[in-house]
């Protein structure tokens, strides 16, 4: 267990005791190497962290495969009751939780605070499911016998987790695989890894057994997936970020026919129309752009509105983008955070050229915020030229993208035109265009005027390159269920005699 302090300048923030090792099959363990976490809004050292090879992979395999017999088989009540156990340690140690994933995320520790509510409701979801996992009974349809439907948890599972949201993708995923009985790998993001070793800390001390969690960190991603991977062993994939990894994860799964989940990359088209409420479009659109510095899968990436409205609907938005506050996520009023990386933060200046290349006209900020830690500005866009390669990129980023369309039909057809099918927006007064228009957004997912919809009971995932399957609701526990069919013989003649 490894003290991590904050930076000199934030002395005031308590030092969380945090696990800097692997966790397999029950046990803390040390590396031979390790790797330097760092504060994004300063570029200070916080952490030193245990860095895992392919080795270490296969051994945190060994422990899940080990114990996935005797939790499958974990009487449902059993089982809940430990997660509901584990949901009220959660609850208590949910400021600490908040504070680290500040300090190693940088996003504000009010938004911290916002992802350790919504990832705890989502394992309170998981825990109240566990007890009503249903099957089906009906008569065979030729008589003779009965049909039979029970659901058996798929397996051993490798949950890959991202950066951006280090606890609420832990929480979603574990939540859903071990409610439904598999055992799991979970592999963190070496850019928050401290958010996902406290979060395995408390479900250790909640007393999940040994070999059903285990943690693995490390700076290797490519081998530690490709050794589990190809081990018969495993039987289920989840993964959340990118959509070129989730298609080589894809293709690493083929050979074993591995189940596989992908919540993958997002082109997330924001819909003004002419009727719309302005000032609640502007609000949401600054909200769903610039949470976690822009840095979501989810995020607005192509605000595409109405003509009629555009420069009144620009001016609202350019506003209120104006008011936000960049700076350390503990510093009271801070509402954009930093770039998680320097390496991040230079992708985002070249994406800003790119747009200038374009002829996009810079409306507002466009420029990295100098001095420490990775802070870029709050940047505004109005793009007329919808046929250059920008204007179909993930932006990622804190940019705005303003487009015009001339009517509902133009702004679908933009909308549709990508790759991506994750979250989309539509923003209308009219009850009857806010359904014709979400029907055909080919999406997985359309918040009607509003920017946030994540939510425990809601079925999360996109279409096309987005992804595959669902996270959330009762579809996120079914991704790590298998349906088994028994045909039970039944002679009623015989019975009844």
């Amino acid at each position: 267990m490894t003290a991590v302090a904050p930076p000199a300048s934030h002395a005031r923030i308590r030092a969380h005791d945090v696990r800097t090792g692997l966790f397999i099959g029950g046990r803390w363990e040390s590396t031979d190497t390790t790797f330097a976490v760092l504060d994004p809004a300063t570029g200070a050292e916080i952490a030193e962290v245990a860095n895992g090879g392919a080795a270490d992979a296969v051994r945190a395999l060994d422990a899940a495969a080990a114990a996935q017999d005797a939790w499958r088989h974990v009487p449902p009540r059993t089982r809940a009751d430990l997660f509901h156990r584990a949901h009220r340690m959660l609850v208590e140690r949910a400021e600490d939780i908040a504070e680290v994933m500040t300090l190693e995320s940088g996003k504000p520790l009010s938004e911290a605070r916002a992802e350790v509510e919504l990832s705890l409701g989502f394992f309170l979801w998981y825990a109240e499911q566990i007890a009503h996992l249903h099957g089906t009974y009906a008569e065979g349809s030729r008589g003779g016998y009965r049909i039979i439907t029970t659901h058996q948890p798929v397996g051993p599972s490798l949950l890959i987790t991202p950066w951006n949201f280090p606890l609420l993708m832990i929480a979603r995923k574990a939540g859903a695989a071990l409610a439904a009985g598999c055992t799991v790998i979970v592999k963190s993001a070496k850019e928050t890894p401290l958010t996902c070793a406290l979060f395995v800390e408390i479900l250790q001390e909640a007393g999940f057994p040994d070999g059903v969690v285990n943690l693995v960190h490390t700076t290797n991603s490519p081998a530690i997936s490709s050794a589990v991977m190809s081990d018969p062993r495993l039987r289920k994939v989840s993964f959340t970020g990118s959509t070129a990894v989730g298609s080589a994860l894809l293709a690493q799964a083929a050979p074993g026919v591995v189940n596989a989940s992908m919540e993958l990359g997002g082109d997330g088209p924001f819909l003004v129309l002419d009727d719309a409420d302005l000032d609640l479009a502007a609000e949401q659109a600054v909200i769903c752009k610039f949470r976690n510095a822009g840095q979501a899968c989810v995020a607005a990436n192509r605000i595409i509105v109405h003509e009629s409205v555009a420069d009144a609907f620009t001016e609202r938005f350019l506003a209120a983008t104006a008011r936000l506050t960049v700076g350390n996520g503990f510093d009271a009023g801070t509402d954009i955070g930093p770039i998680i990386s320097a390496a991040q933060r230079e992708l985002v200046g070249h994406l800003v050229e790119e747009l200038r290349d374009a002829d996009a006209e810079l409306l507002l900020g466009g420029e990295a915020v100098p001095g420490d830690g990775y802070f870029f500005q709050p940047t505004v866009f109005r793009v007329d030229d919808t046929s250059a390669e920008v204007t179909r990129k993930e932006l990622f980023a804190p940019i705005a993208t303003i487009y015009r369309a001339t009517s509902t039909e133009d702004a679908l057809r933009f909308a549709n035109d990508t790759r991506y099918g994750l979250a989309s927006y539509v923003f209308t007064k009219d009850v009857s265009r806010a359904i014709a228009v979400a029907e055909r957004l080919e999406f997985g997912m359309v918040g009607i005027n509003r920017g946030i919809m994540a939510d425990p009971a809601a079925s999360f995932g996109g279409v096309k390159s987005s992804g595959l399957g669902r996270e959330g609701g009762h579809d996120g526990i079914k991704e790590f269920l298998e349906p088994q069919y028994l045909a039970l013989t039944v002679d009623e003649a015989a019975a009844l005699r």
